[in-house]
C-alpha cells in the first residue's frame, strides 16, 4: 500500500515537474528573443573589427589626415633665415631694419649682411652661393642681385624695408615725419568673429565641408557595408537559418544598430585625432568653438545614419547576388550624392529651407550653427523632425526587410517589394 502510495506520488511528482517545466522556460525564450539584437549587433561589431581591409582603410585614413595637417607644417615649417652681400654701411643699415622687420612675424628668423668691397664680388658671392642675394646701390636706386629665381620671402622682405628707409629719408628731407606722411593711409582688417572670439570665416567653411563630407562618406561607405552584409547571408542560405531562430526585425535591429556604432566610433576616432592635430598646427584657434560644433553634430549624424541604415539593409534585401546592390541601391546613393552638392552650393533662403527637410539637415544645419546666426529653436526643431523622418524610414525599411528578406529569385524593385507578403 505504502508503495503504492509512493509510485503514485512518484508519479505525481513528476507530472507536476512535467507540467511545470516549461513554464520558466518561457520567460528565458522571450528574453532570448528581446536579447537577440544585441547577438547580432555584438556579431556586426565583432566581425568588423577583425576586418582586415577596414582596420587598414580607418588607419590609412588617419595617416592621410594626420599628413594633411602636419606635411604643410614641415615644409613650411622653420624659421626663415637669409644672407645678403652688401658693399657699404648703408647696405648693411637696410640689412639691418630688414632683420628687425623679420622679428615681428618669425622671432627666430634672421637676415645677416656680409660687407664686400665691391659690386662684382657681391656678385661673385651671389655666382658662388655663399649669400642668398646682393644688395647694392644702382643707377636708379637698390638693386637685389641673385642668381635665378629669388626668393620671395626675401623679396618681399627687402622691397618693404627699402620703401619705408627711402620714405623716412624723403620725409626727413621735406621737414616731417613718415607718420605724418601716411597717417590715414592705413587699411586696418577687422574680423568680427575673431573679435567675438568666434572662428574666422574660411575656418567655419572647411569644418563645415568636413562635417558634410563625413556624413556622406560614412553613409555611403557603411550603407553599402550594410547592403553587402545582408546579400551575402542570402547567397549562403545563412539568412534561412537565422530568420527560423531569430524574427526578422530583431535581425535587422542588430544590424543596423552595430553597424551605427562602428561608424560612429570611426567618426570619434577621426574626430579625436583632429582635434590633437589642431593644437599642432595655426588652426588650434578654432578649438573653444569647436566643442558646440561638434555637440550639435553628433546627433544630427546618429539620426541622420539611423534613417538611412534599415533602407540600405533593405536595399541589400532586395538584390538576390552581390552584383545586383549597386542598382539597388542607386535612389539611396543618387539622393547622398544630390544632398551634398546641394549643401556646399545653395545659398540664401533656400539654403534655411532645407536645413530644416530630414537628411539635408544632417548636411547643412551643422554648417548653419558653425557660421552662428541660428536661433536655439531652429536647430531643436531641424532634429525633431530628423527623429520624426528616421521613425519612418525604419518603419519602411523594416517592411521591405521582412519582405524580401527570403526572396532568391533574382532581384526585385522598390515597389514591387511592398507589394509581397511579410513570411
Amino acid at each position: 500500500m505504502s508503495t503504492l502510495t509512493d509510485r503514485s506520488a512518484g508519479t505525481s511528482t513528476g507530472g507536476a515537474e512535467r507540467t511545470a517545466g516549461p513554464g520558466p522556460s518561457r520567460p528565458e525564450q522571450r528574453t532570448t528573443r528581446r536579447a537577440a539584437w544585441a547577438l547580432v549587433a555584438g556579431r556586426e561589431i565583432t566581425v568588423k573589427l577583425r576586418d582586415r581591409n577596414f582596420l587598414i582603410g580607418t588607419a590609412l585614413t588617419l595617416v592621410l589626415l594626420v599628413g594633411a595637417m602636419l606635411l604643410p607644417q614641415l615644409f613650411t615649417g622653420g624659421s626663415s633665415s637669409y644672407e645678403v652681400a652688401v658693399t657699404d654701411g648703408d647696405g648693411a643699415a637696410v640689412v639691418e631694419q630688414a632683420q628687425g622687420l623679420l622679428q615681428l612675424e618669425e622671432p627666430e628668423g634672421t637676415v645677416t649682411a656680409t660687407t664686400v668691397p665691391d659690386r662684382g664680388a657681391a656678385e661673385a658671392q651671389v655666382r658662388d652661393g655663399d649669400v642668398d642675394a646682393a644688395l647694392v646701390q644702382g643707377e636708379a636706386g637698390w638693386e637685389m642681385v641673385t642668381d635665378g629665381e629669388p626668393s620671395s620671402g626675401l623679396t618681399s622682405l627687402l622691397t618693404d624695408t627699402v620703401r619705408s628707409s627711402a620714405m623716412a629719408e624723403n620725409a626727413a628731407a621735406a621737414g616731417t615725419t613718415v607718420e605724418e606722411l601716411t597717417a590715414g593711409t592705413t587699411l586696418t582688417p577687422v574680423d568680427l568673429s575673431e573679435a567675438e572670439g568666434g572662428m574666422p570665416s574660411f575656418v567655419k567653411f572647411i569644418l563645415g565641408f568636413v562635417f558634410a563630407f563625413l556624413f556622406y562618406m560614412t553613409s555611403i561607405m557603411f550603407g553599402y557595408q550594410i547592403a553587402n552584409s545582408v546579400v551575402e547571408e542570402k547567397a549562403n542560405r545563412i539568412v534561412e537559418i537565422l530568420a527560423a531562430k531569430i524574427p526578422v526585425r530583431q535581425l535587422l535591429l542588430g544590424k543596423v544598430l552595430g553597424n551605427t556604432a562602428i561608424a560612429f566610433g570611426q567618426i570619434a576616432l577621426i574626430a579625436a585625432v583632429s582635434l590633437v592635430g589642431l593644437t599642432f598646427i595655426d588652426l588650434d584657434v578654432a578649438l573653444p568653438g569647436l566643442a558646440q560644433a561638434i555637440g550639435w553634430y553628433v546627433p544630427f549624424f546618429v539620426l541622420g545614419f539611423l534613417a538611412l541604415a534599415c533602407v540600405w539593409a533593405a536595399s541589400g534585401a532586395l538584390a538576390s547576388r552581390t552584383e545586383d546592390v549597386q542598382s539597388t541601391s542607386m535612389p539611396l546613393t543618387m539622393l547622398l550624392v544630390i544632398l551634398f552638392i546641394a549643401s556646399i552650393n545653395v545659398e540664401g533662403q533656400v539654403r534655411e529651407i532645407l536645413s530644416f527637410v530630414p537628411l539635408a539637415s544632417t548636411f547643412l544645419m551643422p554648417m548653419r550653427i558653425i557660421e552662428g546666426g541660428t536661433e536655439l529653436w531652429e536647430p531643436i526643431l531641424a532634429l525633431v523632425l530628423v527623429l520624426a523622418f528616421c521613425a519612418l524610414t525604419i518603419w519602411l525599411g523594416a517592411r521591405l526587410y521582412e519582405r524580401a528578406l527570403l526572396h532568391t529569385s533574382g532581384s526585385l524593385t522598390w515597389r514591387k517589394a511592398m507589394t509581397l507578403r511579410a513570411d
